[in-house]
């Protein structure tokens, strides 16, 4: 029998809150299903589970805030009993909150239990519908089987005019988000031992390829130069395989078989979360924008999965096409290494003994000197650069 537990969706976590679940009693799961939607400092998570059986109870409340390891639900396997073991029953805790003060308000209403009678809603459909004071009730989904999704309820709530404010938590949110961002890169600081290499590359190569292959396209075909160095990260961390992986106490250094780069997303209103690329290695440089532009849209109407939250192997931080010539990041437990790129700026550049002006980014390597050293470093950042010097590899 399995029990389905809260799990930790980030070194800062500590606790979660459900706010819905996307099966009940009797269905049948396998690896990679939603099961639930959580709620924690970064926004609404969608968790996945990692096991193959049937849902036979779910012993968690909807809206509890629960700590990282509380049982949520109880899956048994196939071919297993349907009955409990007495003893093993006994061995499951209780859910129960982190903290019992007096009720407040939540901050998104509970989700109506899992039957037939129960509103299907994205995550952010509902975190909206509850700010604009909606009922989701009244809103007709146009998702996959009738969910209501974001667009649904903006489109009502443009129709249908307020009476009064209604308070909004978004301001409560961002400074939660935030307070969780700084106690994972205060921790980060203090544990991992940081050094860091930088190099200025030229990007001309790369700008090039990337305007003639775009010439003919849509805007939603085009590759964009992240996209480029997401890719190049990725191809240089299986030439370096020190660079990828993660650092767990007392086992020290992982190195992960997949490479799963996560991909910094910067969200409306602020904050930042990183997602996974999962297993970046099999994709052709079309797929890699293609997973880009997935991601930042699911974390930008929270609908991100608990395995991008927490798979990632090497993150990859890019200021885009304007902003600041460097940038130095910190890494994100467990990983080892992060990759930050400034924005492109036209210098002079030496080419062929000639002084010619070139787009060039500066390309600056956190890494963890439990694992690797700055020999290993300069070998990933060589390793990049040729790739990007060489767009047409990718």
């Amino acid at each position: 029998m399995g029990i389905f537990t809260m799990p930790s969706l980030g070194a800062d976590m500590e606790a979660g809150k459900l706010v819905e679940w996307t099966v009940k009693p009797g269905d049948t799961v396998k690896r990679g299903d939603i099961v639930a939607v959580v709620e924690t400092q970064k926004g609404a998570i969608e968790i996945e589970t990692f096991d193959e059986g049937t849902v036979t109870e779910l012993t968690a409340e909807l809206g509890r805030e629960l700590p990282v390891g509380a049982p949520l639900a109880v899956i048994l396997k196939p071919g297993e009993d349907m009955r409990r073991d007495p003893i093993e029953a006994e061995a499951i805790p209780p859910a129960r909150p982190v903290s019992t003060p007096q009720p407040v308000p939540d901050p998104i209403p509970r989700s109506a239990p899992a039957t037939g009678t129960a509103v299907m809603a994205s995550p952010a459909a509902r975190v909206r519908a509850h700010e604009l004071g909606l009922d989701l009730r009244d809103i007709r989904g146009t998702g996959p089987g009738g969910v209501v999704v974001l667009g649904d309820v903006d489109g009502l709530s443009a129709a249908v005019p307020r009476s009064t404010p209604t308070p909004t938590s978004d301001g409560t949110r961002l400074g939660e988000m935030r307070k969780a961002i700084a106690a994972a890169m205060t921790r980060a600081k203090q544990t991992i031992p940081h050094f860091y290499l930088s190099e200025t590359i030229d990007v001309d190569p790369a700008i090039r390829f990337l305007e003639e292959r775009n010439a003919s396209l849509s805007p939603d075909k085009r590759i964009l130069l992240g996209a480029l160095f997401v890719r190049a990260t990725t191809l240089a961390a299986g030439k370096v395989p020190v660079m990828n992986g993660h650092f767990n106490e007392p086992d020290g250094f992982q190195p992960s078989e997949v490479i799963n780069p996560g991909v910094a997303v910067a969200l409306r209103g602020g904050g930042l979360v990183a997602p996974a690329l999962m297993d970046a290695m099999s994709m052709t440089l079309e797929e890699t924008m293609e997973g880009m532009r997935d991601l930042v849209a699911r974390a930008r109407a929270g609908r991100l999965r608990s395995s991008e939250m927490t798979k990632g192997t090497i993150t990859v931080s890019s200021l885009g096409e304007t902003g600041a010539e460097e940038m130095t990041g910190v890494i994100f437990p467990p990983q080892v290494a992060l990759v930050g790129l400034g924005a492109p700026h036209l210098r002079p550049w030496v080419v062929d003994g000639e002084i010619v002006p070139r787009h060039v980014v500066t390309l600056t390597v956190s890494a963890d000197h439990r694992v690797s050293d700055g020999r290993q470093v300069a070998r990933f950042i060589s390793a990049f650069e040729k790739l990007v010097q060489s767009p047409e590899e990718l």
